[in-house]
């Protein structure tokens, strides 16, 4: 069994489960919340999942929105930091086997690049984990510059998680099974990745590193055309220095979180390069026996297997 290192896993403070409540709307009402103690759980439970398929550390983070739903920014700001103490307090101890990712309030710009400075010298966290929008805006906005500048100064990946867009685009009337994890989550976070890098975010700050869950949210396949189209599009202003496919290859990594698929795998390596493809279970809404026994059997060799459950994160997080 190969030893691994995954990083979209999730966990819940109670206080926390009503800004989770708002992506109900994207699961079946039948399942929503059945894994509510999972979430909540440090101990046995948890660690007994990872020991099973061979997760030395898992790097945890806040699932759903939290704060970045709430509407009052001093209340953001507040509890953003109360969770991260929270978080550093419950894995004190057992930091061999927990890692973090930091959880921010993106209502004020200079107040979450000072937690996450804090969340990664005091604390030791690896990066921060962003779910989706913040009141509508997205990270290539001016006003997350000092986010970006801070992250790269401090050498550490920012991840972006799916979260619910801010309105509701008519393709998906009529077709709520297509709202959520099918397909918008996918749409909206690969369409959120492509906004940082054709804003220039990483012309500015060569050094900022990004991570995408689900293998990329299907962005890898997608190189060439970018290359190609980006070419003849109408870009107004807009200018790089480097061809899209290039920022993939330098700025991006991607896990394997919610897929168990060779396939996308073998793209993902191939696209981007073997040492920027993480394993990750997306724990507790995958389950951890199946993606431990799809990775140890995937079709990689020992080195690239190595490289994905293992070495790459290591390296990345500096772990």
């Amino acid at each position: 069994m190969q030893k691994k290192i995954a990083l979209e896993e999730h966990f819940m403070h109670p206080d926390f489960v009503d800004y989770w409540a708002n992506t109900a709307i994207n699961i079946s009402p039948e399942l929503f919340g059945k894994v509510r103690n999972k979430l909540e759980d440090f101990g046995e439970e948890r660690l007994s999942a990872m020991d099973a398929i061979g997760i030395e550390k898992s790097v945890l983070s806040l699932a759903g929105p939290g704060v970045q739903a709430e509407y009052f920014t001093d209340i953001a700001v507040s509890k953003s930091k109360f969770l991260n103490d929270y978080l550093a307090e419950k894995i004190l101890g057992n930091e061999k086997r927990y890692g973090a990712f930091a959880h921010l309030a993106l209502q004020d710009p200079c107040a979450a690049a000072d937690e996450l400075e804090r969340t990664i010298r005091d604390l030791r966290f690896s990066g921060a984990l962003i779910n989706g929008t913040t009141n509508g805006a997205y990270l290539d906005d001016d006003r997350f510059s000092v986010l970006w500048e801070r992250a790269a100064d401090l050498d550490v990946p920012i991840y972006i998680h799916p979260n619910n867009p801010a309105d509701v685009p008519a393709m998906y009337q009529g077709h709520s099974e297509m709202w959520g994890p099918v397909w918008s989550w996918t749409v909206e976070t690969g369409s959120h990745a492509l906004r940082i890098l054709f804003s220039g975010v990483f012309d500015r700050y060569p050094n900022a590193k990004l991570i995408l869950g689900h293998m990329g949210e299907t962005l890898p396949y997608q190189l060439w055309r970018f290359d190609s189209r980006w070419e003849i599009s109408n870009r107004g202003s807009k200018s790089l220095k480097m061809q899209p496919s290039e920022y993939f290859k330098r700025n991006f990594w991607c896990t394997t979180a919610g897929v168990c698929s060779d396939e996308p795998l073998r793209c993902a390596i191939d696209a981007l390069g073997i040492e920027r493809v993480m394993f990750s279970v997306d724990y507790p809404f995958e389950r951890p026996e199946e993606t431990g026994k799809w990775i140890d059997g995937a079709h990689l060799s020992d080195s690239e297997r190595s490289m994905v459950c293992f070495e790459n994160a290591k390296s990345l997080l500096r772990l």
